[in-house]
C-alpha cells in the first residue's frame, strides 16, 4: 500500500535539500525558496508541476513504477533512497547492479557540470543513459533507442547509420573491440545474463559478428584516441576519460580534445551548431 504521508514528506525533504547547483540549474539573483522549487523538480522528472505538487500534498492516484523511477532520478537519489521511495509509493524496488538504469547522484553531479564537454553515462553494455548537450551535438540523442538497439555494440552490427559516425578505416578494429567486449561480459555475467541474450541476438543477425565470435577473442582495448565523424565538422580526434560507478557498473565517458588543436576548434563550433546537426547522421540522413 502507498504511504501517502510518508511519500509526501520524503519528497518535500529531498527537494528542500537540493540546491540548483546540485542539479546543473542556475541559482538566479532573487531566490527565496529553500532548495528547489516544485516546478524545477517536475521538469527534472519529466512530469507536470501539478502532478508533482499533488504528490507532495498527499493527493492523486498511486504513481506508477516508471513515474517513481523518474522522480528518483530527477531528485538525484542514492540507491538506498531510491529503494525507500519505491516502498513508500507501494512498489518493490528495481533490481540493483549492471541491469539497473538508475544513475547514481555522484555521476550526475559531475555530468551536470560538463556543459562545455561531450560526455555520456553508459551501462556496461554500452546503453546511453544520459548525455551532455555537447554530447548530443556530437553523436545525436543516443537515449532515444529502445530494446536491444539501446546497446552501441548491437547497433554496430545491425545498423549501418551507427557506423557512419566513425571513419571506414576504423570499422574492422571497432568490430573486434565490440565483439571482444561482449564475450568478456558473457563470461563475467553468465549464460543467463543480458549480455548473453544480446550475443544470441547478434549471432542470428550478423555474419560479421558470428565470424568474430568464433575467434574467442577477449581483452581487446580501445584506441587511445577515438575518431568520430560529424556531418557538419568532419573527423574529430577525441581522448576518452572514464569514471566507473561500481555499484551499478555505469561508466561516465568524457571526450576531450587537445587545446588549440583542430578538433578543439571543431568542438567549439559544435557547441554553437547544437544537437540537431548530429541527428541527421544518426537517422541515416
Amino acid at each position: 500500500m502507498i504511504d501517502r504521508a510518508g511519500l509526501a514528506t520524503f519528497l518535500r525533504r529531498r527537494r528542500e535539500a537540493l540546491q540548483p547547483d546540485d542539479v546543473g540549474l542556475p541559482r538566479g539573483r532573487r531566490r527565496r525558496t529553500s532548495g528547489l522549487r516544485r516546478e524545477e523538480v517536475a521538469a527534472l522528472c519529466h512530469m507536470s508541476a501539478d502532478y508533482y505538487a499533488r504528490l507532495e500534498r498527499e493527493r492523486g492516484p498511486q504513481p506508477s513504477e516508471q513515474m517513481i523511477a523518474s522522480i528518483a532520478q530527477g531528485l538525484h537519489l542514492s540507491l538506498d533512497e531510491r529503494d525507500h521511495l519505491f516502498r513508500l509509493a507501494g512498489h518493490h524496488p528495481p533490481t540493483r547492479g549492471p541491469a539497473g538504469t538508475h544513475v547514481g547522484p555522484g555521476l550526475l553531479r559531475i555530468l551536470d557540470r560538463l556543459d562545455d564537454t561531450p560526455a555520456e553515462i553508459v551501462t556496461e553494455l554500452g546503453e546511453t543513459l544520459r548525455q551532455t548537450p555537447l554530447g548530443v551535438a556530437l553523436s545525436g540523442d543516443l537515449t532515444r533507442h529502445t530494446g536491444p538497439a539501446r546497446s552501441l555494440g548491437y547497433r554496430w552490427f545491425t545498423d549501418p547509420a551507427t557506423r557512419a559516425l566513425y571513419p571506414p578505416e576504423d570499422h574492422a578494429a571497432l568490430s573486434r573491440l565490440y565483439a571482444s567486449g561482449l564475450r568478456g561480459l558473457v563470461g563475467l555475467r553468465g549464460p543467463d545474463s543480458r549480455a548473453a541474450h544480446l550475443a544470441e541476438l547478434l549471432l542470428g543477425r550478423s555474419e560479421e559478428f558470428r565470424a568474430l565470435w568464433e575467434t574467442q577473442e577477449v581483452g581487446v582495448r580501445p584506441p587511445a584516441v577515438k575518431r568520430m565523424v560529424h556531418p557538419e565538422v568532419g573527423v574529430l580526434d577525441l581522448h576518452c576519460q572514464t569514471l566507473l560507478d561500481p555499484d551499478q557498473s555505469h561508466l561516465l565517458l568524457v571526450y576531450t580534445a587537445v587545446p588549440g588543436s583542430e578538433t578543439h576548434e571543431k568542438l567549439q563550433l559544435l557547441s554553437v551548431l547544437g544537437p540537431a546537426s548530429a541527428d541527421r547522421v544518426v537517422d541515416g540522413g
